[in-house]
């Protein structure tokens, strides 16, 4: 059973609350026990046999400060993930642990390109994570009565040079579960505009994209990230904060000037898809302290940008939405109130049709009335 997190003086419990994420690695989610069942299924070793050591190694691999050292722990977690019954059953638990934590709409993002390695094709690999998705999907619905929402966002790797092929995929995809397109790896020395024939060809389909930026890298990367990718959300997106300009501060308020990158962003109301813990293990937030109380989430929340509370990858910070909140609670004082206000900006900034945005911030908005 996930841990119950409380609302610090209210003892409101924060998993009870109506959740949304956009921003959850379907390779970043796996139950330990499902790796080493997988891995003896295909005769792979795993550094570890027992399922709580192995979560255990995961979080301490991934706890580096350095982004390139934590992608590293994905090449088990994918490893498992080559075949359609491996990608059914991680996906099919994926959501099936979204519900558990609250979560009535989730976007699932992952990289086709990376599971092939035992046969599978791109198309193969969509349908078999759309299957997963559809079976956890009953799964919340027959054994709580509660209904969640899952879209598949398809990830095209930076690195590499498939964005074209990725984005074609997508959009072949988009009325049987992907909602999105997102490039991800890694970020330094790989922009944007590498995939440029794969951005013209989504705005042209009218693919929504949300593009991997200001994590590894700074404003260049966000700047091309908006104006090349067409970003809709920013993946993570907390080094926009080195576009924010502190004059003076006195006991009351503090004083900014916003540079031309984050005052773009916030005018246009550019969901951040930020992710606290992450960003602590992964050094993203280096330039302003490492403890979560120096993150620049609050600053950008007062600022008034549109920030959003994600996990990113849930196995790697042994964390959940409701554990992130809870610790920016605790960092930041923050009470029910900012718990709607993220929420309602998730929902917002979700690749929905407009109307079923409107109904997902009605669900947010009763779900946080009742409580």
């Amino acid at each position: 059973m996930p841990t119950d997190y409380l609302l610090p003086g209210g003892g409101t419990s924060i998993n009870s609350l109506p959740k949304v994420s956009l921003h959850d690695h379907l390779d970043g989610g796996l139950r330990p026990q499902t790796i080493i069942e997988l891995a003896d299924a295909i005769g792979l070793d795993v550094p570890e046999t027992d399922a709580t050591a192995l979560a255990s190694w995961f979080a301490d691999q991934a706890d580096s400060g350095s982004l390139v050292e934590y992608l590293k722990t994905f090449d088990v977690t994918t490893a498992v993930m080559q075949t359609t019954e491996g990608l059914e059953r991680v996906a099919r638990e994926f959501v099936q642990d979204l519900a558990a934590d609250g979560v009535i709409y989730g976007e699932i993002r992952w990289a086709p390109e990376q599971h092939l390695a035992r046969g599978l094709t791109l198309d193969q690999a969509v349908e078999a994570v759309q299957a997963g998705i559809e079976a956890g999907i009953d799964d919340v619905a027959s054994g709580t009565g509660n209904g969640i929402r899952i879209g598949q966002l398809v990830t095209a790797m930076r690195h590499a040079n498939r964005g074209l092929e990725i984005a074609e995929l997508a959009v072949r995809h988009r009325y049987r579960g992907v909602v999105g397109f997102d490039i991800a790896g890694a970020e330094l020395g790989f922009p944007a505009r590498n995939h440029l024939s794969a951005f013209d060809y989504l705005a042209k389909e009218y693919l929504p994209v949300t593009v991997h930026a200001g994590e590894a890298d700074g404003i260049d990367s966000i700047r091309g990230a908006i104006f090349d990718g067409r970003a809709l959300r920013l993946g993570h997106g907390v080094r926009l904060a080195e576009d924010i300009s502190i004059e003076r501060e006195d006991d009351d308020n503090t004083y900014v000037t916003l540079g031309p990158v984050a005052q773009w962003v916030r005018d246009r109301e550019i969901a951040l898809e930020l992710s606290p813990s992450s960003n602590l293990q992964t050094g993203a937030i280096a330039a302003w302290g490492d403890e979560l109380v120096d993150h620049p989430f609050d600053l950008l929340y007062q600022l008034d940008f549109r920030v959003t509370v994600n996990t990113d990858n849930r196995l790697m910070s042994r964390t959940t939405i409701s554990r992130e909140l809870a610790l920016l609670a605790d960092a930041f004082s923050y009470d029910l109130d900012d718990f709607e206000v993220f929420q309602l900006n998730a929902a917002s900034a979700a690749f929905l049709p407009l109307e079923d945005r409107d109904e997902l911030i009605e669900q947010i908005s009763a779900g946080f009335d009742a409580a």
